[in-house]
């Protein structure tokens, strides 16, 4: 028996082993170019895709899956960071190369090029387009396994960009086999005539196949780079409304876009510069006029200056008490650090994804009524002072998880990773035995990462899993085979033990 034993253990660890080994070659590897990539989140983005989280399918992704839908690969984002032999510091600039990967903490994106990019970034959001310095990314890499253009030109959702030493031009002009072309500040090749068969196309199939929509969506869109007749109506616009006053050329600069900002701004709109559907409420007659600060008007009475002096500073002061910083709805790279703060404090359980949602909101409703704040659920300024001081009173009720204290290999993994520590009784163990349970959780949640990330386990639209099939198919094939050989030779000596018995 002891031997039917080792047996059965050692061919249950051979065929577990075996197993992983058969996934990490079932687990697709990344292909597509970063032009395709690219114009595949554009896609996304006006297509008005879902987010839906673990997925990575079209129409329904979360961020990683964004990439994984086109380049396939790895399945989180930590791992398509980590894997890439070319990454970079956002802080330094983003290389203008189109499909690049953005990453910070518990999130991934893609560059699309002219300074934008886009990323599936919640369930209330769905899928963004946004500048890329808005958002607090924080490194930029190549997407493993995708290939990126050195030299030539490259189509992406219609329009012509031409490579050299690795990334797109922009504001000049170049003479390639005898003809002149001439590149803007976007790096959009104004007046290229060859045939998109010619140059160096890098859409896939999937997304060439939607690229004539794309292309109607984004040129609705002006922003900084933009030109033209529409440029010239937005400025005459934004400076009969007061926001504007510079020259009315048609060429969307650094003022042009200052001045949208300021619009979306006292319009209550979502301020990146942008001006695509909101627009709408520029040319309509509800559009705001841009009214500035009101000076004092200093009279000949000295005491009725001071009045009205101190009147204006008190009312000054009694708007800039309290004010609404961050509410529920609202997305910004500060509010991470909020929730970072809350966590630490054991008020907030959530991701620090930069979500005011509700979990954020009520718990900063439980903050403020431990801090003796009156509760509004906003992160207001009065708030945020206390928030971050040393005299935060921390929440009572939570209990310190020693699991809090480790290192998430990647936002995807299940809770149930985290919750392995063994239970200490003898004193003077207990220190040791908590560093050991701690680095074993970490130990314990990389393997499952890596194995996560090699099994990419989904279910398609039927339901149906093949990955998941296989596998088992190729367990249950192993573990009959083993219980047969062990039955014959157990069946094979029983019978030598019987037959000795009689002769």
């Amino acid at each position: 028996m002891k031997t039917i034993k080792r047996i059965i253990s050692i061919t249950m660890i051979i065929a577990l082993l075996a197993s992983i080994c058969i996934i990490s070659t079932i687990s697709y590897g990344a292909s597509g170019t970063g032009a395709g990539l690219a114009e595949w989140c554009l896609n996304a983005y006006n297509s008005g895709w879902s987010y839906v989280y673990g997925g990575s399918k079209p129409g329904a992704v979360d961020c990683s899956g964004l990439i994984y839908s086109y380049a396939g690969g790895h399945r989180t984002g930590d791992a398509q960071l980590y894997n890439s032999s070319y990454v970079g510091n956002v802080s330094n600039g983003v290389p203008r190369i189109h499909g690049l990967g953005l990453w910070q903490p518990g999130h991934v994106g893609v560059y699309v090029g002219d300074g934008m990019a886009v990323d599936a970034r919640g369930s209330q959001y769905g899928v963004c387009y946004q500048s890329v310095y808005t958002k607090g990314w924080t490194k930029y890499f190549k997407v493993p396994g995708v290939s990126y253009p050195t030299n030539g030109f490259v189509t992406v959702s219609g329009s012509k960009y031409y490579y050299e030493n690795g990334q797109y031009v922009v504001n000049t002009t170049r003479t390639i086999d005898g003809v002149s072309y001439s590149f803007n500040s976007s790096g959009k090749c104004t007046n290229y005539s060859g045939s998109s068969s010619s140059s160096s196309s890098s859409s896939s199939s999937s997304s060439s196949s939607s690229s004539s929509g794309t292309t109607t969506l984004l040129d609705s869109t002006l922003r900084k780079g933009s030109n033209g007749d529409k440029v010239v109506k937005l400025q005459e616009r934004l400076q009969e409304l007061g926001y504007y006053n510079g020259a009315i050329d048609g060429d969307f600069g650094s003022g042009t876009e200052e001045a949208f900002k300021l619009f979306q701004k006292t319009a209550g709109l979502y301020v990146d510069g942008l001006a695509g559907s909101d627009v709408d409420i520029l040319y309509s007659d509800d559009a705001p006029e841009y009214i500035p600060q009101a000076q004092l008007v200093v009279k000949d009475d000295k005491d009725d200056e001071e009045i009205a002096q101190t009147s204006a500073q008190n009312e000054d002061e009694a708007e800039e008490e309290t004010p609404s910083l961050f509410k529920n709805g609202d997305f910004h790279e500060e509010i991470i650090k909020i929730q970072e703060r809350l966590i630490e404090l054991n008020y907030y359980s959530g991701t620090a994804d930069g979500s005011f949602g509700s979990m954020t909101e009520e718990a900063i409703r439980a903050f403020q009524s431990e801090n003796g704040i009156e509760v509004s659920g906003e992160a207001n300024e009065y708030t945020m002072n206390v928030l971050f001081s040393e005299s935060a009173v921390k929440n009572p009720e939570a209990e310190e998880d020693p699991t809090e204290k480790l290192e998430v290999v990647d936002s995807e993994l299940p809770e149930s990773a985290l919750n392995s520590n063994p239970t200490v009784i003898k004193a003077g163990e207990e220190v040791v035995a908590t560093e050991i349970a701690l680095e074993t959780n970490k130990l314990s949640q990389k393997a499952l990462a890596g194995i996560a990330d090699t099994m990419s386990f989904e279910a398609d639209a039927s339901g149906n899993n093949f990955q998941f099939i296989f596998w088992l198919a190729i367990m249950i094939v192993v573990m009959s085979v083993t219980f047969a050989i062990v039955n014959a030779k157990e069946k094979k000596k029983y019978g030598k033990r019987t037959s000795s018995k009689y002769f």
